[in-house]
């Protein structure tokens, strides 16, 4: 189960679509090869690249039985790259909503479309993502979804405006990119999934913290002690995200951000997704959550976002401390790191002349 939320910030495109059988993608932030959606086979050459979430996404709207067309499109995008801020499953909604209303009359669900993002993730791209950025980026709001039932998640949206509450949501950029932590980031699921399989099972999700612990010692042994700490994180904040629903949902605002600095504080200490294992000289998420924790204790909230290891931390800050919070993480980690964010209600859609 996870809580997450679409946020105003957007992968904007103009878009004109042909006869050819290829997509072309022109931004200024990054350049990106035409791709020739007539061959759909995956390419080890093209793992890591945006060319390959093309194509993956292309491959799964086929095998889905919807159609696929070229087209030409113009990008520009408020997204940082490599900051965890979803940058790669909005680019992916933003082509899974192009073909959905081009060529398909905008039949495709946003919740098929996150599915088709995290597909082409896995498999073309070649990383071991799981689905909740691409469903927060296409259903919008808050949402929580239970994704027990992998080929059939339940989504339901939490009508909640922070601001009415008194609090802002801030990320904060600490300029240390997560671009090139693939390997980290697929190492958490399949650290998890070995320790499932210890049990006999083939997801954590199949299991309890009273089978976890009844299996801790086999669970060491066979996988290390960071696959058991990390299992422990996953089952805990599965149970977490029922609390932190029902406080939303009843409008119990310091009760939800108690849950937020607890997951955050598990994230750090069980799934140790705050910084690579190896890294010595830099720990800026461990930086921006230390002073996160020294202007905000007792009033706010603050947590890793995203998958961590690099990136961006979230901070809940109440809203006449928003200057102040924002002055002192910019005087450590630059002007423009700080991005004031409200969360928006609706996902990827077509706006029409």
């Amino acid at each position: 189960r996870v809580l997450a939320a679409s946020i105003d910030l957007d992968v904007l495109a103009v878009v004109r679509p042909h006869e050819e059988p290829v997509i072309r993608y022109y931004a200024d932030a990054f350049h990106v090869d035409p791709v020739d959606i007539s061959d759909i086979d995956i390419r080890e050459s093209e793992y890591n690249t945006t060319e390959s979430l093309i194509r993956g996404i292309a491959a799964k709207f086929l095998q889905n039985k919807h159609q696929i067309g070229g087209f030409d499109c113009y990008a520009e995008s408020d997204v940082l790259p490599g900051s965890g801020m979803s940058s790669s499953a909005a680019f992916e909604i933003l082509i899974a909503e192009i073909l959905s209303e081009v060529y398909n009359g905008g039949a495709v669900s946003p919740i098929e479309q996150a599915m088709v993002g995290q597909y082409a993730e896995n498999v073309y791209f070649g990383k071991a993502s799981g689905l909740m950025d691409q469903m927060a980026c296409s259903v919008g709001g808050f949402v929580t979804i239970d994704f027990k039932v992998k080929e059939n998640p339940v989504v339901r949206n939490i009508p909640f405006e922070l601001d009415k509450h008194g609090y802002a949501l801030i990320l904060t950029d600490c300029k240390q990119s997560h671009a090139d932590l693939s390997d980290e980031y697929s190492l958490v699921p399949n650290e998890m999934k070995a320790a499932a399989r210890v049990m006999g099972k083939t997801v954590l999700s199949e299991v309890t913290v009273k089978d976890l612990l009844a299996h801790a010692k086999e669970i060491r042994e066979q996988c290390g002690d960071r696959a058991f700490l990390r299992s422990y994180h996953f089952l805990k904040e599965t149970d977490r995200v029922v609390d932190e629903v029902q406080a939303l949902e009843r409008g119990e605002i310091r009760f939800f951000l108690n849950h937020v600095i607890a997951s955050g504080q598990s994230s750090f200490m069980y799934l140790q997704n705050v910084y690579p294992p190896a890294e010595r000289m830099h720990q800026s998420l461990a930086v921006g959550l230390a002073i996160s924790q020294e202007l905000l204790d007792g009033k706010g909230a603050w947590r890793v976002h995203g998958g961590g290891f690099a990136g961006t931390i979230q901070a809940f800050v109440p809203l006449n401390d928003t200057n102040a919070y924002i002055a002192a993480m910019e005087a450590v980690f630059g002007q423009g790191s700080c991005y004031k964010l409200r969360i928006r209600s609706v996902g990827g859609y077509e706006l029409k002349a």
